[in-house]
């Protein structure tokens, strides 16, 4: 949607159509902190064991490189619903387990899946932020397993990846940003990849309530609001700490 501006001419504004982020093959942004993981994934059928296990924060790049999994794979999606099924079933595809370490898998049917892939029969795909010894599991059978399986961390780790992350993450709303404002934001933000993601949907809401598009000046009030964030946060831990 544009606008004439009587100062500046056109101006392009954002559509809150809603958005889903593109999780097609070509559009991943391959970086230092995720090039072991991707290789990985494209590596598959030819995998030396049968399960690989992706650990990463929040907007990592995890769901995305499971999409091409299963893209490259035709994987079954497990879910917690679906977990007893398709462990007493004894099909060859590959699976895909997503957020392992916060949804409520039943442990007795994963702990199947993991000895189906582990026997070769099948590849198994598991997502998670946390590192295994932060899961919620009941079962030392279960957590075993889970230890053998190869694991690939995904990491922001510079500049140019987080930079490459608001492309990506604007471009999943189908909107342009002035490459002056990503290189603003960079430099002065909390370095995540979470924080990224928080920033970009921030930065969408200011501009579509000012009608305006996403300027160094959005930019700037979304990093004061992302500060006066993490101070509340501070001062409650401390209080917390504190309280008696």
């Amino acid at each position: 949607m544009t606008m004439l501006h009587p100062d500046h001419g056109p101006r392009q504004l954002p559509l809150d159509l809603g958005h889903e982020p593109s999780h097609a093959e070509d559009d991943f942004l391959v970086g230092a902190g995720n090039a072991m993981a991707h290789a990985r994934i494209l590596a598959w059928p030819h995998w030396p064991d049968g399960v690989t296990l992706l650990i990463g924060p929040t907007a990592s790049g995890k769901s995305h490189l499971a999409r091409i999994f299963c893209e490259r794979s035709q994987a079954v999606v497990v879910t917690p619903a679906s977990i007893a099924l398709i462990a007493s079933e004894s099909g060859q595809e590959a699976m895909l387990v997503e957020d392992v370490d916060r949804l409520d898998y039943d442990e007795h049917h994963l702990f199947h899946l993991l000895n189906q892939a582990m026997r070769g029969s099948r590849t198994l795909l598991l997502t998670a932020r946390e590192e295994v010894a932060h899961w919620p599991l009941r079962t030392d059978d279960v957590r075993s397993r889970v230890r053998r399986a190869a694991v690939f961390r995904l990491e922001v780790s510079d500049d140019i990846e987080l930079s490459q992350m608001f492309v990506k993450l604007f471009g999943d709303r189908q909107i342009k940003v002035d490459p002056k404002v990503i290189g603003y934001v960079v430099p002065r933000m909390e370095r995540s990849s979470e924080e990224a993601a928080t920033l970009v949907e921030l930065m969408d809401k200011l501009a579509l309530a000012k009608g305006s598009a996403i300027t160094r000046t959005i930019a700037s009030e979304a990093l004061a609001l992302r500060q006066q964030a993490h101070g509340l946060d501070r001062q409650q831990d401390w209080d917390a700490e504190t309280d008696e």
